[in-house]
């Protein structure tokens, strides 16, 4: 397919940034979110990038967006899915915490609680809680994954296993539309399942870029988890298997941001 020079640089554009947004292309190229709107069909259908609410991300089907990229896609989603999932944590509780910028957003939505001891693969997470005297920190030991401080590898999983938490708190980087939960690197993809296997309640929290992307490595299946937490599932199949196997879904669209 034949791409415009405004085309190209909205694909660079995504590349860079991680996402594009329609309104703000708009804003940029001087033209109508109508016709910015045909561009990224057009750019979708040639799937050189992925529809997303108001955009489009870049799209990745072998290896993750850039972890700063990321951290910018649905940002204000994913606070607000932050604030739900800490608001089912009580004090005085224990939870395991996994890699991802969805349960960073977690992390900083528990800064007020009191009592907590979090246990974490996630040195992002390990560093901005560790200064709260109220929340004792306990990091996994491993391999440190260069592109997002995300700790992997038998070492950590063999750590984990160690534990039995009242709450694990996990991000997925694609959910499929059969319930599937996926990731890229089968590391941490053994880290996440001895998580899910030794805490008491799983809280999986993801925003809904997630159901457009896919992923290589199966993490589990959405019927593992007890609640669910997005800022939208377009999908009938997984509100279904939610329904069906007792999965609280939790939707945080048009919940006002906080000041």
């Amino acid at each position: 397919m034949f791409f415009t020079p405004r085309q190209l640089e909205i694909i660079e554009l995504a590349k860079s940034e991680g996402k594009v947004i329609v309104e703000d292309l708009a804003t940029q190229f001087s033209v109508t979110s109508q016709t910015i709107r045909k561009d990224l069909n057009e750019l979708c259908e040639a799937r050189a990038l992925t529809r997303i609410h108001g955009g489009a991300i870049f799209p990745s089907s072998t290896e993750n967006v850039r972890y700063e990229a990321r951290r910018s896609i649905a940002a204000t989603e994913k606070q607000a899915i932050g604030r739900a999932a800490a608001a089912l944590i009580p004090n005085k509780s224990s939870l395991f915490i996994n890699i991802g910028t969805t349960t960073e957003a977690v992390g900083e939505a528990l800064l007020n609680h009191h009592e907590l001891m979090v246990i974490t693969n996630n040195i992002n997470v390990a560093n901005r809680l560790r200064i709260f005297p109220d929340i004792e920190v306990v990091i996994a030991g491993g391999v440190v994954r260069g592109s997002d401080g995300g700790i992997v590898g038998e070492a950590a999983v063999d750590f984990i296993r160690q534990f039995k938490v009242d709450y694990a708190v996990i991000g997925v980087s694609a959910i499929d539309r059969d319930g599937a939960l996926l990731d890229y690197d089968f590391r941490e993809v053994k880290v996440a399942q001895a998580i899910m296997a030794n805490a008491r309640h799983v809280i999986l929290v993801s925003d809904s870029s997630k159901f457009e992307r896919t992923a290589p490595v199966r993490i589990g299946h959405l019927s593992q988890v007890h609640t669910f937490i997005t800022d939208h599932c377009p999908l009938p199949s997984v509100s279904a298997i939610c329904r069906e196997n007792g999965v609280e879904l939790i939707e945080t669209e048009g919940e006002k941001p906080e000041n």
